[in-house]
Protein backbone atom coordinates (compact mmCIF):
# COMPACT_ATOMS: atom_id res chain seq x y z
CA UNK A 1 0.00 0.00 0.00
CA UNK A 2 1.56 3.26 -0.73
CA UNK A 3 1.82 5.96 1.50
CA UNK A 4 1.29 9.17 -0.09
CA UNK A 5 3.40 12.01 1.72
CA UNK A 6 1.31 15.50 2.41
CA UNK A 7 2.82 18.12 -0.56
CA UNK A 8 2.42 20.81 2.03
CA UNK A 9 4.86 18.64 4.54
CA UNK A 10 7.42 18.33 1.44
CA UNK A 11 7.87 22.17 1.23
CA UNK A 12 7.67 23.14 4.80
CA UNK A 13 11.28 23.24 4.87
CA UNK A 14 13.48 26.60 5.92
CA UNK A 15 15.12 28.60 3.17
CA UNK A 16 18.52 30.18 4.49
CA UNK A 17 20.69 32.25 2.72
CA UNK A 18 24.16 31.36 2.10
CA UNK A 19 26.84 32.87 4.55
CA UNK A 20 28.28 35.83 2.72
CA UNK A 21 31.65 35.41 5.06
CA UNK A 22 31.96 31.66 2.74
CA UNK A 23 35.33 31.15 1.37
CA UNK A 24 35.09 30.91 -2.37
CA UNK A 25 35.71 27.35 -3.40
CA UNK A 26 38.34 27.32 -6.45
CA UNK A 27 36.89 23.70 -7.67
CA UNK A 28 33.63 24.68 -8.56
CA UNK A 29 33.41 24.90 -11.98
CA UNK A 30 33.36 28.59 -13.69
CA UNK A 31 29.98 28.05 -15.57
CA UNK A 32 28.99 28.14 -11.84
CA UNK A 33 30.14 30.91 -10.24
CA UNK A 34 26.76 33.04 -10.61
CA UNK A 35 24.87 30.50 -8.95
CA UNK A 36 24.81 29.76 -4.91
CA UNK A 37 26.44 27.01 -3.70
CA UNK A 38 24.85 24.44 -1.87
CA UNK A 39 25.16 23.93 1.51
CA UNK A 40 25.81 19.57 1.52
CA UNK A 41 28.33 17.32 0.67
CA UNK A 42 27.99 14.97 -2.26
CA UNK A 43 28.59 11.48 -2.68
CA UNK A 44 31.60 9.76 -4.22
CA UNK A 45 30.91 8.96 -7.60
CA UNK A 46 33.19 5.93 -7.12
CA UNK A 47 31.86 4.26 -4.20
CA UNK A 48 28.67 2.82 -4.83
CA UNK A 49 27.33 0.28 -6.56
CA UNK A 50 23.26 -0.58 -7.09
CA UNK A 51 22.36 -3.77 -7.50
CA UNK A 52 22.87 -6.27 -10.38
CA UNK A 53 19.82 -5.71 -13.87
CA UNK A 54 19.14 -9.18 -12.71
CA UNK A 55 18.22 -8.34 -8.93
CA UNK A 56 16.68 -4.77 -9.67
CA UNK A 57 14.14 -6.67 -12.54
CA UNK A 58 13.46 -9.33 -9.92
CA UNK A 59 11.96 -6.58 -7.94
CA UNK A 60 10.21 -5.22 -11.22
CA UNK A 61 12.18 -1.59 -10.36
CA UNK A 62 12.48 -0.05 -13.42
CA UNK A 63 8.81 -1.32 -14.62
CA UNK A 64 7.54 0.18 -11.69
CA UNK A 65 9.30 3.22 -12.15
CA UNK A 66 7.79 3.45 -15.54
CA UNK A 67 4.72 2.52 -14.81
CA UNK A 68 4.41 5.53 -12.04
CA UNK A 69 5.37 8.10 -14.30
CA UNK A 70 3.05 7.44 -16.82
CA UNK A 71 5.31 6.63 -19.35
CA UNK A 72 3.87 5.90 -22.57
CA UNK A 73 4.89 5.06 -26.51
CA UNK A 74 5.56 8.03 -28.42
CA UNK A 75 7.13 10.03 -25.87
CA UNK A 76 10.50 11.82 -25.74
CA UNK A 77 12.69 11.01 -22.40
CA UNK A 78 16.23 12.11 -21.13
CA UNK A 79 17.87 9.80 -18.59
CA UNK A 80 20.57 11.70 -16.74
CA UNK A 81 23.11 9.84 -15.18
CA UNK A 82 22.66 6.63 -17.49
CA UNK A 83 25.64 4.86 -16.66
CA UNK A 84 25.86 1.54 -18.72
CA UNK A 85 22.08 1.39 -19.40
CA UNK A 86 19.44 0.44 -16.95
CA UNK A 87 17.09 2.51 -17.82
CA UNK A 88 18.03 3.43 -20.94
CA UNK A 89 17.62 0.11 -22.53
CA UNK A 90 14.05 0.01 -20.78
CA UNK A 91 12.59 3.87 -21.42
CA UNK A 92 13.73 2.91 -24.93
CA UNK A 93 11.55 0.00 -25.02
CA UNK A 94 8.50 1.03 -23.68
CA UNK A 95 8.33 4.37 -25.86
CA UNK A 96 8.62 2.66 -28.64
CA UNK A 97 10.07 2.99 -32.31
CA UNK A 98 7.80 6.52 -32.15
CA UNK A 99 9.62 7.71 -28.87
CA UNK A 100 13.05 9.36 -28.48
CA UNK A 101 15.29 8.50 -25.35
CA UNK A 102 18.38 10.71 -24.68
CA UNK A 103 20.95 9.45 -22.53
CA UNK A 104 23.12 11.88 -20.80
CA UNK A 105 26.51 11.14 -18.74
CA UNK A 106 29.21 12.96 -17.48
CA UNK A 107 31.97 9.46 -17.40
CA UNK A 108 33.03 8.75 -20.94
CA UNK A 109 33.77 5.50 -20.63
CA UNK A 110 30.26 4.98 -18.87
CA UNK A 111 28.49 5.96 -22.04
CA UNK A 112 31.31 4.35 -24.62
CA UNK A 113 30.08 1.17 -23.12
CA UNK A 114 26.53 1.89 -23.44
CA UNK A 115 26.73 3.38 -26.82
CA UNK A 116 27.89 -0.40 -27.66
CA UNK A 117 25.05 -1.78 -25.77
CA UNK A 118 22.77 0.14 -27.66
CA UNK A 119 24.65 -0.90 -30.97
CA UNK A 120 24.27 -4.54 -29.86
CA UNK A 121 20.55 -4.98 -28.48
CA UNK A 122 19.52 -2.64 -31.26
CA UNK A 123 17.86 0.48 -30.39
CA UNK A 124 17.38 3.55 -33.07
CA UNK A 125 15.39 5.41 -30.91
CA UNK A 126 18.32 6.39 -28.49
CA UNK A 127 20.91 8.91 -28.67
CA UNK A 128 23.79 9.57 -26.36
CA UNK A 129 25.05 12.83 -25.15
CA UNK A 130 28.09 13.72 -22.83
CA UNK A 131 27.07 16.22 -20.09
CA UNK A 132 28.53 18.41 -17.52
CA UNK A 133 28.14 18.51 -13.53
CA UNK A 134 26.31 21.57 -13.88
CA UNK A 135 24.06 21.63 -17.05
CA UNK A 136 22.74 18.29 -18.54
CA UNK A 137 22.96 19.82 -21.94
CA UNK A 138 19.51 19.10 -23.08
CA UNK A 139 17.90 21.01 -25.79
CA UNK A 140 15.23 23.30 -25.06
CA UNK A 141 11.26 22.49 -24.87
CA UNK A 142 12.13 18.74 -26.04
CA UNK A 143 11.02 16.00 -23.18
CA UNK A 144 8.03 15.08 -22.08
CA UNK A 145 10.02 12.76 -18.57
CA UNK A 146 13.55 13.53 -17.94
CA UNK A 147 14.26 10.61 -15.39
CA UNK A 148 17.39 10.89 -12.48
CA UNK A 149 17.34 7.69 -11.04
CA UNK A 150 19.57 7.40 -7.73
CA UNK A 151 21.98 10.05 -9.27
CA UNK A 152 20.73 13.60 -7.80
CA UNK A 153 22.59 13.00 -4.62
CA UNK A 154 26.02 13.22 -7.03
CA UNK A 155 25.22 16.89 -8.36
CA UNK A 156 27.76 18.62 -7.27
CA UNK A 157 26.04 22.09 -8.08
CA UNK A 158 22.38 21.48 -8.09
CA UNK A 159 21.38 25.11 -8.58
CA UNK A 160 23.13 25.55 -11.62
CA UNK A 161 22.04 22.17 -12.99
CA UNK A 162 18.41 22.04 -11.70
CA UNK A 163 18.46 25.48 -13.29
CA UNK A 164 19.91 24.76 -16.89
CA UNK A 165 17.42 21.70 -16.87
CA UNK A 166 14.38 24.11 -16.55
CA UNK A 167 14.02 24.82 -20.07
CA UNK A 168 14.52 21.17 -21.32
CA UNK A 169 10.82 20.18 -20.55
CA UNK A 170 8.42 20.27 -22.97
CA UNK A 171 5.16 21.41 -22.12
CA UNK A 172 3.14 19.22 -19.69
CA UNK A 173 6.64 17.51 -19.01
CA UNK A 174 7.79 16.16 -15.83
CA UNK A 175 11.18 15.37 -13.86
CA UNK A 176 10.89 11.47 -12.16
CA UNK A 177 13.40 11.52 -9.21
CA UNK A 178 14.17 7.97 -7.68
CA UNK A 179 16.67 8.51 -4.53
CA UNK A 180 17.04 7.29 -1.01
CA UNK A 181 16.14 8.81 2.27
CA UNK A 182 19.80 8.97 3.42
CA UNK A 183 22.43 11.77 4.53
CA UNK A 184 23.33 13.54 0.26
CA UNK A 185 27.07 11.72 1.65
CA UNK A 186 25.89 8.31 1.93
CA UNK A 187 24.29 8.21 -1.74
CA UNK A 188 20.99 9.78 -0.70
CA UNK A 189 19.14 12.68 -0.34
CA UNK A 190 16.47 13.62 2.17
CA UNK A 191 12.95 14.25 0.81
CA UNK A 192 12.67 18.21 2.38
CA UNK A 193 15.98 18.87 0.99
CA UNK A 194 15.12 17.53 -2.59
CA UNK A 195 11.66 19.45 -2.70
CA UNK A 196 13.42 22.30 -1.59
CA UNK A 197 16.34 22.86 -4.10
CA UNK A 198 14.15 22.16 -6.84
CA UNK A 199 11.63 24.60 -5.67
CA UNK A 200 13.78 27.06 -5.26
CA UNK A 201 14.74 27.07 -9.31
CA UNK A 202 11.29 26.81 -10.11
CA UNK A 203 10.09 23.34 -10.32
CA UNK A 204 7.05 22.65 -8.17
CA UNK A 205 6.14 19.25 -6.56
CA UNK A 206 3.45 17.40 -7.19
CA UNK A 207 3.79 13.72 -6.06
CA UNK A 208 5.90 12.05 -3.17
CA UNK A 209 5.79 8.37 -2.57
CA UNK A 210 7.89 6.07 -0.32
CA UNK A 211 8.36 3.17 -2.36
CA UNK A 212 10.09 0.62 -0.60
CA UNK A 213 9.57 -1.74 -3.53
CA UNK A 214 12.14 0.03 -5.44
CA UNK A 215 14.46 0.31 -2.57
CA UNK A 216 13.85 4.30 -1.55
CA UNK A 217 10.73 7.14 -3.12
CA UNK A 218 9.43 8.44 -6.20
CA UNK A 219 9.17 11.91 -6.60
CA UNK A 220 7.74 13.87 -9.70
CA UNK A 221 8.00 17.76 -10.44
CA UNK A 222 6.46 19.73 -12.95
CA UNK A 223 7.80 23.71 -14.11
CA UNK A 224 6.13 26.32 -11.89
CA UNK A 225 5.24 29.15 -13.94
CA UNK A 226 8.59 31.11 -13.90
CA UNK A 227 12.69 29.95 -12.94
CA UNK A 228 14.23 32.99 -10.61
CA UNK A 229 17.16 34.04 -12.09
CA UNK A 230 20.76 32.92 -10.56
CA UNK A 231 21.51 35.45 -8.13
CA UNK A 232 18.03 35.11 -6.94
CA UNK A 233 18.12 31.77 -6.24
CA UNK A 234 17.92 31.18 -2.29
CA UNK A 235 19.95 28.35 -1.55
CA UNK A 236 18.18 25.81 0.88
CA UNK A 237 19.43 24.20 4.27
CA UNK A 238 17.35 21.59 6.90
CA UNK A 239 15.97 23.67 9.62
CA UNK A 240 17.12 21.67 13.56
CA UNK A 241 14.64 23.30 15.47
Amino acid sequence: MRRAHSLAALCALALAAACEDMAPDSDRPESSAEFPQADRPVSDLESYEVATEDVRDSRGEAQKVMDLADLAEGMTVADIGAGEGYYTVRLAARVGEDGRVLAQDIDRDALDRLGRRVERERFDNVSIKLGREDDPQLPVDSFDRIFLVHMYHEVSEPYAFLWRLWPALADGGQVIVVDKDRPTDQHGIPPLLLSCEFKAVGFRLVEFLEKPDIRGYFARFERAETRPEPDQITPCALTTR
